[in-house]
């Protein structure tokens, strides 16, 4: 773990600094690789806004996407003939928070929203909450005796084993809590927390019930936060979550005075748009089936600033990604393969899946056409690619492919090393899983202790869902490269074959006879 620690440190300290962007274009002698980046380019730049869902600078984008695809002779897949897939949403929006704890006799412990606590959006969040506050360890039944009418802080660990985010709210609701505050747990360093958030907003299809509290209000706190509010309890706050991050036995208490916050709220609907477009299938009998390749358009907009940067502009995540798609479409102008290739810029991933979830319920091919999704989300060409982590691997027969396909290029697979991080119900091929088509992502993966992990780790700490996700950012162009000769070698692989991917039947995903 020192080791790891240290190679991060060491990484964020020499990596974090922005190159010019000429010089390492023109370093690339890949011209595939060169064009990519030059897209990507495009897509992440600060025209583009962020690309937020439903924003004016997701439609620019959508629009240049979509006129690539036209331009590569590929033809529109969305509604009337067009290539857009638009869908209605509804957004519930955090606008302002106060936060203190508030004791008499004492100055108010004030939070600073966004920087150090949070709270989910909901349509009925309500405009005030005042009640005693109560730490209960890791939110187990037996943890909440005497939680009724408190609002309670537990440990927001994702590890095995130990409660789940769903269970602590139930929990806690059965114990008549009036709510619950998440604090970060510091073992987690897989994936570790990061503050600010950029914004608190809850947005869902519009053919789905709203976001609502029912009456108990979902938060979340950093550790220093926590331990701030823990003064004057008998207890040191950031020791007890040092505690619990070493899943050790953790003391269950009342925090001094009286947990006070005030939110402002409010609700939009509007429109949003995936980006659709297909290559028609060279053979007479596999032209009806349907390979669909995915990356999602959206990122986070506008948010909390970061080191005075306010502008999210996704340039791995994932708009390095949708470049990939307008590349496959140009090398393939004219040159179709057996099966049709659907070619997918969903929206709303970071929002929940929404683009995909849509498309999934209201294909605009027939669904019982699609034989597969290869979905690009999570890259990150940070190393040399010499083993990738494939999603769902062992699920269908798509697995097996990507083994022989990635094996003749010298690069290795393996299943997911760390399932704790949920990646596989993260991005846009899960809901590709639930209704019974066979999917797969891929991660660079890494040697543990090595300097690619470091460069991994350091991505996560420094610009997942962050500004600092940029044009300029350090990348390898080599490794970029060799991913896309692999994807390009793997859809030509799938599309070609005589028969689709099938299901592994021990697969949890297979449909049921």
């Amino acid at each position: 773990m020192m080791f790891r620690s240290l190679l991060v440190a060491g990484l964020i300290a020499t990596l974090s600094t922005p190159t010019s962007a000429e010089p390492r274009t023109a370093s690339i002698r890949d011209p595939d690789t060169r064009a990519w980046r030059q897209i990507t380019e495009q897509l992440s730049s600060d025209a583009m806004e962020g690309r937020d869902i439903g924003s004016t600078g997701h439609d620019r984008a959508g629009r240049l996407v979509a006129d690539k695809f036209r331009a590569a002779g590929w033809n529109p897949a969305g509604d009337n003939g067009t290539f857009f897939q638009a869908f209605p949403v509804h957004e519930s929006r955090v606008d302002s928070a106060v936060v203190a704890l508030v004791q008499e006799g004492t100055a108010d412990r004030h939070l600073a929203f966004l920087k150090a606590f949070s709270v989910r959006a909901a349509d009925d969040l309500p405009p005030r909450l005042e009640a005693p506050l109560r730490f209960a360890g890791y939110c187990r039944p037996e943890d909440l005796t005497g939680s009724g009418g408190k609002v309670v802080a537990c440990i927001n660990t994702r590890r095995a084993g130990l409660t789940t985010g769903a269970e602590r709210v139930r929990n806690a609701q059965a114990a008549g809590a009036l709510g619950l505050i998440q604090v970060d747990d510091p073992g987690f360093t897989i994936e570790p927390f990061r503050w600010p958030a950029a914004y608190a907003r809850s947005i869902t299809l519009a053919d789905a019930p709203p976001t609502r509290t029912g009456g108990f209000v979902v938060m979340t706190m950093s550790v220093p936060a926590f331990a701030r509010l823990a003064e004057g309890s008998g207890h040191d706050g950031a020791a007890v979550m040092a505690a619990g991050g070493a899943k050790q036995p953790l003391p269950v208490f009342d925090l001094p005075g009286t947990f006070s916050a005030r939110f402002e709220s409010s609700q939009r609907d509007y429109t949003a748009t995936n980006v659709l477009a297909v290559l028609p299938g060279s053979d007479p009998k596999l032209a009806a089936e349907h390979l669909v390749l995915s990356a999602h358009l959206d990122g986070y907009g506008f948010g909390e600033p970061v080191a005075g940067d306010s502008l999210y502009n996704g340039a791995l995540d994932d708009a390095a990604y949708v470049a990939t798609l307008i590349r496959f479409a140009e090398n393939h102008r004219g040159k179709p393969l057996k099966r049709s290739i659907l070619l997918a810029a969903f929206t709303g991933e970071e929002k929940g899946l929404l683009g995909a979830y849509w498309f999934t319920k209201n294909p605009t091919v027939s669904k019982a056409s699609l034989v597969a999704n290869i979905n690009l989300d999570q890259l990150r060409p940070l190393f040399p690619l010499k083993l990738m982590t494939v999603l769902a691997i062992n699920d269908t027969s798509l697995g097996e492919t990507v083994r022989t396909v990635a094996g003749s290029m010298g690069i290795r697979t393996q299943a997911d090393p760390e399932p704790e991080r949920s990646l596989l119900t993260r991005a846009d091929h899960y809901p590709f899983l639930q209704i019974g088509v066979p999917a797969t992502g891929f991660i660079f993966g890494y040697e543990p202790g090595t300097e690619a992990e470091a460069r991994y780790r350091e991505w996560y700490e420094v610009r997942y869902h962050r500004p600092q996700d940029d044009i300029n950012q350090p990348m390898d162009f080599e490794a970029a490269g060799a991913f896309h000769r692999f994807l390009y070698k793997l859809a030509q692989t799938v599309a070609n074959a005589p028969a689709k991917p099938t299901w592994n039947p021990e697969s949890r995903f297979a449909p049921k006879p």
